[in-house]
């Protein structure tokens, strides 16, 4: 899977003088909260922001991986998403969303944006499920598991994106139904209907193949 790395932000850093020395900041503390980090990278830190992306990069390009079954598109989207991020962080409030529905949402918004801007078929998800399978130990005993999960890739990509979605906040990612609904900006209730229709529809072709 590609590695999302740090995103380098230099427009955002003030202008000096010349031969003038950035005033020294002090250490992000690694484990601060993403909360606080939001909060110091509303104030233009990088450094503070820049964990935020490690911590939650590769979960941001699983789910858009899922979504669009494309890993440099799933690349551009996710780098997309933490660029504004940052821009919006000093606009950010916690006690609305946290940083993880948020993000997700942007996420989502954006990838969801990208299939429907693609002129051909839908993706049927192969280059995903290569992308997120574990390796595997030998091919006699991972024949029959290599076959299904090609199978459920195929279904996956023909599910409509907010499924796609859908079915990776809530079971890929393991988010709470409230979380996994805001992120889709819809009721609890939608979101269990896309589900259960996610649900049908794969049981459908996975027991016609």
């Amino acid at each position: 899977m590609p590695m999302l790395l740090a995103l380098p932000f230099p427009w955002a850093l003030p202008r000096l003088a010349p031969g003038a020395r950035p005033a020294p900041r002090p250490m992000t503390d690694p484990a601060s909260s993403d909360a606080a980090l939001m909060a110091l990278a509303g104030n233009g830190d990088r450094a503070a922001f820049n964990l935020l992306v490690g911590r939650h990069g590769e979960r941001a390009l699983r789910v858009a991986l899922r979504i669009l079954g494309d890993a440099a598109e799933a690349e551009e989207v996710a780098q997309e998403a933490f660029l504004r991020a940052w821009q919006a962080a000093a606009s950010f409030d916690p006690a609305r969303a946290r940083f993880t529905t948020w993000l997700h949402r942007i996420v989502v918004n954006l990838a969801i944006d990208r299939t429907r801007r693609r002129a051909g078929a839908p993706s049927t998800g192969l280059e995903a499920a290569a992308e997120l399978a574990d390796a595997a130990p030998g091919p006699e005993a991972d024949a029959a598991a290599a076959e299904a999960r090609a199978a459920l890739a195929v279904a996956l990509g023909a599910l409509p994106p907010r499924q796609r979605a859908a079915i990776a906040l809530a079971y890929e990612e393991e988010l709470s139904g409230a979380e996994a609904a805001a992120a889709l900006e819809v009721s609890e209730r939608a979101l269990e209907g896309l589900l259960r229709r996610a649900r049908q529809f794969l049981r459908s072709r996975l027991e016609g193949s």
